[in-house]
């Protein structure tokens, strides 16, 4: 980002002039110069949020379409794994020696994260290994193209695209950073923590004091920003993620969560065969659910913060993966001591 901030300041009178946010791009050929779509989508950002339409109409004369892309999100869906098959992927002895050298490395932020918004610095870990293996692997489309070619070329999902398109070049105006510099996974997902632009400007935060939020490769605002989007999604501090099950009798099956919501509380599951080591309040609600493990079944039940992670990407298994892990970063950092 030190290198945008650069171009920022070689640019700056064009900035005030222009109101915009990035050097104009060279004009390019492609589907989107002359686009109605696009031209009803500036029209849009120039009444309704202030942009100026030259600078922009020259923005999308050098974004591309990719149909990479689209091949991506219109592939059918792989066959969903089973834990016993999700779990090493994510789990592994690489992951949780890079987590732990990232944990020793930024140790300052996440205890200060900790302290300013209650979140576990290896919950934070955890989700940054999970998402980018720390920065690893954060994206290489850029997010330009990615978002555009989503909103104008992918009819299923266009509104949703053409609203993180209006807010990407949003967050680059107010971070004052070339909209063409910045990238991403093919869906538009952005830096260590991979926060779509909305997600962005909802969540992410300057954590390090220096007038500007940069996800990209700034771990400390990354850091910081993963603890802002729990603590907004109501992590509760001090408390668990989630406690493994006993079963026993007809009605287990009756417990399970027909989706991600706490549908029932510990009692109601204690009703119907359910048990658990860990000291759980009868009134706590709970999301209910089974995983194929590589010894068997598993029975799980996911409490409050169970329930926030899946804010963050919308699975049971990703949730697991990213509580699994941050009790292995505990354990391997402890260990090495």
């Amino acid at each position: 980002m030190q290198i945008l901030r650069g171009w920022a300041a070689r640019h700056a009178h064009w900035l005030a002039v222009a109101g915009l946010f990035g050097a104009p791009q060279a004009m390019a050929a492609n589907e989107y110069a002359n686009s109605p779509q696009v031209g009803e989508f500036i029209t849009e950002m120039t009444r309704d949020y202030g942009f100026a339409g030259e600078q922009l109409s020259e923005l999308f004369g050098g974004v591309e379409r990719k149909q990479a892309i689209l091949d991506a999100i219109s592939r059918p869906a792989e066959r969903v794994k089973p834990w016993k098959e999700y779990r090493p992927i994510f789990i592994t002895d690489a992951r949780i020696n890079k987590g732990v050298a990232f944990w020793n490395e930024h140790a300052e932020a996440l205890a200060r994260a900790e302290q300013e918004y209650g979140v576990p610095a290896e919950i934070i870990v955890a989700i940054i290994g999970v998402e980018t293996s720390y920065g690893g692997n954060t994206g290489s489309y850029r997010v330009i193209d990615a978002l555009s070619t989503l909103a104008f070329d992918y009819p299923p999902r266009a509104p949703f695209f053409r609203k993180e398109l209006r807010e990407f070049l949003m967050l680059t105006r107010e971070e004052q950073v070339d909209p063409a510099s910045l990238k991403g996974s093919y869906a538009g997902a952005m830096g260590l923590p991979q926060f779509m632009p909305s997600s962005f400007r909802a969540y992410a935060v300057d954590f390090d004091g220096d007038g500007h939020i940069n996800i990209w490769n700034n771990p400390t605002d990354a850091i910081g920003s993963v603890a802002s989007y729990f603590k907004r999604h109501n992590w509760q501090p001090g408390q668990p993620v989630a406690s493994l099950a006993t079963v026993k009798g007809e009605q287990v099956e009756q417990g399970l969560s027909a989706g991600l919501d706490p549908e029932k509380n510990v009692g109601e599951l204690r009703a119907l065969g359910w048990s658990s080591n860990d000291v759980l309040a009868d009134d706590l609600p709970v999301t209910a659910f089974r995983l194929e493990g590589a010894e068997g079944a598993e029975y799980w039940i996911g409490q409050p913060n169970f329930y926030v992670i899946t804010r963050y990407n919308r699975s049971v298994m990703y949730a697991m993966a990213v509580n699994q892990l941050s009790e292995l970063l505990v354990q391997a950092r402890g260990a090495n001591q």
